[in-house]
Parts: structure tokens; sequence; C-alpha cells
């Protein structure tokens, strides 16, 4: 199983970038999905979250900038991040809480994608 995530980059402030995770590999199912983020020097952090049925929770400094969707039917999950901050700038990470084939639920992280917001 695995998680890789895509679409980081270089953006101005003000700007928007969409990322990508896609979970690939032989597993029974896929519970919740998750973008986290870190910064340099920071701990990691939610930025949003989104079940199985598509309920999506989002941390305070991502509500109303950021969209997190999912196609549980493809395993996609992505984040779509508008208005662009500085302080946005950091590492983002995807997470899947996924059923091995084995009937297992790990939690699995993606590569991380760096997304940098300077002008």
């Amino acid at each position: 199983v695995q998680l890789q995530a895509f679409g980081g980059g270089l953006v101005r402030p003000g700007g928007s970038l969409r990322l990508s995770c896609f979970a690939s590999g032989s597993f029974a199912d896929i519970d919740n999905m998750a973008w986290y983020r870190q910064a340099p020097g920071e701990q990691r952090e939610l930025v949003a979250s989104v079940t199985r049925a598509g309920i999506a929770n989002y941390a305070d400094n991502a509500k109303s900038r950021f969209t997190v969707t999912r196609f549980h039917a493809t395993n996609w999950l992505y984040l779509q991040m508008n208005s662009l901050k500085p302080e946005d700038t950091a590492v983002y990470y995807c997470h899947a809480n996924i059923r091995e084939e084995g009937g297992d639920w790990r939690d699995y992280w993606g590569q991380g994608t760096l997304v940098t917001v300077s002008s």
C-alpha cells in the first residue's frame, strides 16, 4: 500500500494550488483521509480531514480558504487551497487509515509535497 502526493510548488501570496493524493496497492478499505502539514521547525499539524461519507473537518486556519474532497471509489484525495499566505508554506502530507487485506487497520502517510508561498 502506498500513498502518493502531488501538486506542491511555488505560488505567490493570494494564489491557489491543488494537491492530490492517490492510494495504490492491495487493500480492503479506506476510512478517514486527511492532509497534514509541517513547517520548518514546527510540529506536523492537521489541515483538513474527510470521512468515508464525505464529511469534512478543517483546522481553523484552513476554513473558508481550503476545500478537501475525496473520491472513495477511486482512492483519490484532493486539497484545493485558495488565498494562500506565506504562513501556509510547509510540506504537506496525505494520510489515510487503511484496512489491509488481512483485516488490520493501519495508518499510512504519503511522502510529502512542498508548498512554498512567496513573492
